[in-house]
């Protein structure tokens, strides 16, 4: 698909008229799962075959959210600040050990949040139209949907490596309502991150934010979304009220 075909970005509603809403563009990591444990494991692994010291799993989960490439390299670095030396070589080879590890193991100790699959299938029933845009390479995203069984829950599913540009970019939320027919005042874009809430902020789509997920120890509420809600059950009752 050409970037003319997408939509043009238009100035955000108000959050006020949310009966219109028809399209919920959900993050996946720090959303819908708990992606961190499995991601530790991989990041260890990766480490101890390359003779490096491993970090706790609470360590971790403050380097994670902007793609693989870069949870390893502040995993080589020991820091959320990347070392400046590090080579691309050493990037690239450790890279390669990661994702063959992750790859054998992307869904073994990964688990949805509180009340999230009951709440997708909820959503599902009363007519949204449920799509992901994760900055997970989508080579690992079918594994844990499978596995979760939420198979026929999603009608779109877009990977941090499927277009040119990944969230905080309007691209991805851009493409997903281009591909299934809605336009951005018809769609929330629901995530966990500052890359969520600017990627929705910069397509001029409204946007809720989730407070318990990954965002490098910052309040979600900083970036300013629609709404906000500090678990999935009651954002549910939110878009469910919209559908009553």
């Amino acid at each position: 698909m050409s970037s003319e075909s997408l939509n043009s970005p238009i100035p955000p509603s108000t959050g006020e008229n949310i009966t219109q809403k028809s399209l919920l563009i959900f993050d996946l990591d720090g959303t819908l799962i708990d992606s961190v444990p499995d991601l530790a494991d991989a990041v260890n692994a990766m480490l101890t075959a390359l003779g490096k010291a491993n970090f706790s799993e609470d360590v971790i989960r403050n380097w994670v959210g902007n793609g693989g490439k870069v949870l390893v390299q502040r995993a080589l670095s020991g820091s959320q600040t990347i070392d400046p030396n590090l080579t691309e070589d050493d990037t690239n080879q450790a890279l390669a050990l990661f994702f063959d590890y992750y790859h054998q193991n992307t869904c073994v100790r990964t688990q949805p949040y509180a009340g999230v699959g009951e709440g997708l299938r909820q959503l599902k029933e009363q007519g949204y139209t449920l799509a992901i845009a994760t900055n997970k390479p989508i080579d690992f995203v079918p594994a844990i949907v499978e596995k979760l069984g939420w198979q026929a829950l999603f009608a779109y599913i877009l990977g941090g490596d499927s277009l040119p540009a990944k969230k905080p970019d309007p691209m991805p939320l851009l493409h997903v309502c281009d591909k299934l027919g809605f336009s951005i005042a018809q769609s929330y874009m629901i995530g966990d991150s500052k890359n969520d809430i600017l990627a929705g902020q910069n397509a001029g789509m409204d946007t809720l934010g989730l407070s318990y997920g990954y965002n490098y120890g910052q309040d979600i509420r900083d970036y300013h979304p629609t709404q906000t809600f500090d678990d999935f059950a009651t954002l549910t009752e939110f878009l469910s009220h919209a559908r009553v």
